[in-house]
């Protein structure tokens, strides 16, 4: 790394010197007496800063040798690591008169590092060195590399590209030299006909300067002159815009967060390579020739140039940066609490890094009474320090050599509680690599992703990952993605040996990691291709819905186009005199989609028919855009069925647009790309991830339009959308039934047809493309299909796998037993082959739920089997008025002493004393109520039965269940 101002080599080569004395000290240093802390050295002038920049020169993360500390000691030979000298708990009279160390219990703050173990005094810590200077910190006065974030960084009072630079295999940090600057629009003057300020906005300290603009108002399609007001700090938008609008005036464009609107006014697009120095340049963005003449052959003219100038985008490969997990665990007073990362009081006792390129981790704090000499975890680098401060600022910078860390709960746990826990250990912030943005923390010269906060995204997690997760644990999404589970542990982890500790916080690490380079990188490349599509950097899009990242697309169109970004106010102006349809499902605001009543039964050779992509094509062909519904400045429109929304045809929608766009994008292209026998394995791999990552965003686009929170919130548009597929569907339905095709069934966008004749289908499929446009494919046959009766409740059969829909086995809060006597119920169901095996299916169903009656009754379940764990969505102290069962239970845990807080999940029991609840931990099997969990078994298991027309009332010993 170029060395800064101020002589850094030097200061680096005196840490050596010091550290090389303390571990001569350590070898000497008789076990059998404890020596008294020894004065900090008082000429030394370097700072940790110093000491984390040390970096091998020129080599990657996975390749750089790690650096000895004074308080390491490193694992030899076949890895076996010698424990360092322990540090036995000093008297009660010794603690208390220990400085720079926070007072907790007694019997726990010999955990902490003595003051024996601080690289320097907090009362004589010298100033930051040359680590903050402009090399040392990654900034650069030009950079070539991918642009991964923009930020605004208050020391330098501008905005910071953080871009990966390949050539260094680092990021660097850019700051802004082309004078952008906060500001809004407003249709203030600026100055009235005697030359005065309408409004005087220089008495504000931040204020900048006024100017005219002129933009195209997309509602009127007519130009406006507007005022933009241009300020000195972000923060004082909030403030000016106020001022405005309690004048009277209008203002736009006013909350949009300021390192987006440097995005969006220099049309950037995150994940791509740019070069820059005084401004921006694209770098070798590539195209193709094939695909540009794809392109101009199958795209519609009005979608020509604009998807030309898309396709760079997704032909350009993911950028192969640098990164590793990082985890943390945390000594803990007792079982059940937790570590509060805002105090950060008890000492951090381990750290794991887990790269991309299989190099793994563990740095060790030796504890008195703790055991070194069992069994480590296979291919791990094990390290043992006996100082917890020296430990932490290894972890951190080895961590810094990275360009992207990884976490699982690192915004709200492992960064904050190293943060804070470095505080208390003597280091101020300026010395610290861990930053508090807004909304999330982070590291100054490295991006950080908080898993956590990504598969919580409800788009990924239903159209990327297949809902195959439910709960958003680490523990829970690792088994559905990676088949892979946390380590467990054989006792409570304070009392683990460090070989058992290394391996279970190297596992979170391990999984942390996979569940970002699983299936070729696929969550590494979607965020890539997320951040491209919805012009948003990586730590904002990993962290956004999808309706924030479908608003930054807007957002950056409409200043592509010179258009001016409407408020609410506007477009809900322009709607509200629209004609409404009753809606049918209680508490929303619009008709949704028509769901046909399936029948009882059990049904052989069902054809499901998908139309694809519905929503998003209504919407292209349809020309459906905020702006385009019930436009009154419209001459040319069309009227929407049912519902009587006029939609303009005199020029597209930018919505309409954008969502065709990429329809069109997946549908025409890249679907077929990625099945592509002539491409390279890699290429379809890459092509695969493009259309899941289109899929992602056009099925979300629709529902967006009827989400008040939506920044291009329009109801019509959102009914439009509705009453149009309804329409098609009935269509579609009446020309099957002209083709005598057999409907069972039918929500949304499929149909599940009987037995249907080969001919018949292909003229339904034909029909529909001729008609409406549409593509309606085969999506599924199955061989057997059971029906309850119920909406979207069935179960089918393709080859040996099944598709399950609304049966209670799917519900994160069933109970384990209920889910595994599912599983068996689903092998009874898979041995049927054809009619003549359903008396025999039906016979086994009675058998199974008569046992599982009979295990219930002689409780041959045990409490984990039974419990109900249902995650907190706010603390149980915010629940005023109903408190659900599992908040009973939660406050049974604190009651107890044991803290529980929102996102934890509370395991339960239900009980027969008049609470009717337990927590797992404080109940036992005799406190179960049988009756409550023959209720689970009924709502369970009753729904097969139906399939075959048999009630409930008719099993034997039915009255003796419930």
């Amino acid at each position: 790394m170029p060395q800064g101002k101020g002589g850094n080599a030097k200061k680096q080569v005196d840490l050596e010197a010091f550290i090389k004395s303390l571990e001569n000290e350590l070898k000497v240093q008789d076990k059998e007496e404890r020596r008294a802390p020894s004065p900090p050295q008082q000429k030394r002038k370097s700072s940790i800063l110093d000491f984390m920049s040390a970096e091998a020169q020129g080599k990657g993360p996975s390749e750089a040798p790690s650096a000895k500390t004074a308080n390491v000691v490193q694992s030899e030979g076949a890895r076996k690591a010698t424990p360092a000298p322990a540090q036995t708990p000093p008297k009660a009279e010794e603690r208390s008169e220990q400085k720079g160390v926070e007072k907790g219990p007694a019997e726990l703050e010999w955990l902490r590092p003595s003051s024996e173990f601080y690289l320097e005094s907090p009362q004589q810590r010298p100033e930051p060195s040359s680590w903050w200077s402009t090399q040392e910190d990654g900034y650069v006065d030009s950079a070539r590399g991918y642009l991964l974030e923009v930020r605004y960084e208050g020391e330098v009072g501008k905005a910071v590209a953080l871009l990966y630079d390949p050539q260094q295999g680092r990021v660097v940090k850019w700051v802004d030299k082309t004078g952008h600057k906060p500001y809004f629009l407003t249709n203030m003057p600026v100055e009235q006909e005697d030359g005065k300020p309408v409004v005087d906005l220089t008495k504000y300290k931040s204020f900048s300067n006024l100017a005219v603009v002129t933009k195209r108002d997309p509602l009127t399609n007519k130009d406006v002159r507007l005022t933009k007001v241009v300020v000195d700090d972000p923060l004082a938008v909030r403030t000016l815009r106020k001022v405005v609008a309690d004048r009277g005036y209008k203002v736009w464009e006013a909350d949009i967060k300021y390192f987006l609107n440097y995005i969006y006014d220099n049309l950037l697009i995150p994940g791509m390579p740019y070069e820059v120095s005084t401004s921006w340049s694209p770098l070798n963005w590539r195209r193709g020739e094939d695909l540009e003449k794809t392109i101009r052959e199958s795209f519609p003219d009005d979608l020509k140039d604009l998807a030309l100038e898309w396709a760079p985008i997704f032909e350009e490969p993911s950028p192969k940066v640098p990164k590793v997990a990082l985890d943390i665990e945390v000594f803990t007073p007792g079982e059940g609490h937790f570590p509060d990362p805002s105090k950060a009081d008890m000492p951090v006792i381990s750290v794991s890094l887990v790269d991309d390129a299989g190099r793994r981790q563990v740095l060790l704090l030796v504890r008195d009474g703790v055991e070194f000499g069992g069994e480590e975890p296979p291919n791990a680098e094990i390290e043992l320090f006996d100082s917890e401060r020296a430990m932490l600022l290894e972890a951190l910078r080895r961590v810094s050599r990275y360009a992207v860390i990884f976490t699982f709960n690192g915004d709200n746990f492992d960064l904050p509680y190293l943060y804070n826990r470095l505080l208390n250990l003597g280091l101020s912030p300026d010395e610290l690599p861990i930053t508090f943005l807004q909304d999330y923390v982070t590291f100054r010269r490295a991006l950080h992703v908080d898993l956590h906060k990504l598969f919580d995204i409800k788009a990924l997690q239903t159209y990327a990952f297949g809902n195959k997760y439910r709960e958003k644990s680490l523990d829970a999404v690792a088994e559905a993605l990676l088949g892979q589970t946390k380590y467990k542990l054989t006792k409570f982890i304070n009392y683990v040996s460090l070989e058992e500790l290394a391996s279970y916080n190297l596992q979170d690490a391990v999984l942390t990691m996979g569940l970002v380079t699983f299936n070729n990188e696929l969550t590494w490349n979607l965020l890539v291709l997320l951040m491209r599509i919805s012009k948003t950097g990586l730590e904002e899009v990993s962290r956004s819905q999808v309706s924030a990242w479908i608003r930054s697309t807007l957002y950056w169109e409409h200043r592509k186009r010179g258009l001016l970004i409407p408020s609410s106010d506007d477009i809900e102006a322009m709607g509200s005199q629209a004609p409404r349809s009753m809606a049918i499902i209680k508490d929303k605001k619009y008709r949704g989609a028509i769901v046909l009543q399936p029948p009882q039964g059990v049904f052989f050779n069902v054809v499901v028919l998908d139309f694809a992509s519905l929503y998003p094509s209504v919407i292209r062909n349809w020309n459906l855009s905020y702006e385009t519904v019930n436009n009154p400045y419209c001459s040319k429109y069309v009227e929407v069925p049912e519902v009587g929304h006029r939609v303009c045809m005199e020029r597209k929608g930018i919505s309409s647009q954008l969502v065709g766009l990429l329809r069109d994008f997946r549908v025409k292209i890249y679907k077929r790309k990625a099945k592509d026998k002539s491409l390279t394995e890699q290429e379809r791999i890459w092509y695969d991830t493009v259309q899941a990552a289109m899929k992602v965003y056009i099925n979300a686009s629709y529902g967006v339009f009827g989400n008040e929170s939506f920044a291009f919130y329009s109801l019509p548009v959102a009914e439009s959308v509705t009453a149009i597929g309804r329409a098609i569907l009935l269509d579609t339905l009446k020309k099957a039934s002209e083709l005598n095709l057999h409907i069972l069934y039918g929500d949304t966008d499929s149909l599940f047809i009987w037995d249907p004749p080969k001919e018949a289908l292909e003229e339904l499929v034909r029909y529909v493309q001729e008609a409406h446009g549409l593509d309606l494919e085969v999506d599924k046959v199955f061989r057997l299909v059971l029906f309850s009766g119920l909406k979207k409740n069935y179960v089918g059969f393709e080859g040996d796998n099944f598709v399950i829909k609304g049966m209670l086995a799917k519900k994160s809060s069933t109970p384990e037993f209920i889910k595994f006597e599912t599983s068996e119920v689903m092998k009874i169901l898979a041995a049927t082959k054809g009619p003549e095996d359903l008396e025999k299916t039906l016979e086994a169903l009675r058998d199974k739920v008569q046992e599982i009656y009979n295990k219930l009754r002689r409780k041959e379940y045990t409490l984990d089997q039974l419990a109900i764990n249902v995650m907190l969505s706010k603390d149980p102290s915010e629940y005023k008025k109903n408190t659900p069962q599992h908040v009973k239970a939660a406050l049974l845990l604190i009651k107890d002493g044991i803290p529980v807080s929102k996102g934890d999940i509370v395991s339960f029991v239900k009980t027969k004393d008049k609470l009717g609840v337990k927590p797992v931990r404080l109940a036992r099997l005799s406190d179960v109520d049988t009756s409550k969990y023959l209720e689970y078994v009924r709502s369970a298991f009753e729904q097969f039965l139906m399939a075959f027309g048999v009630k409930w009332d008719e099993l034997a010993g039915v009255k003796k269940l419930v």
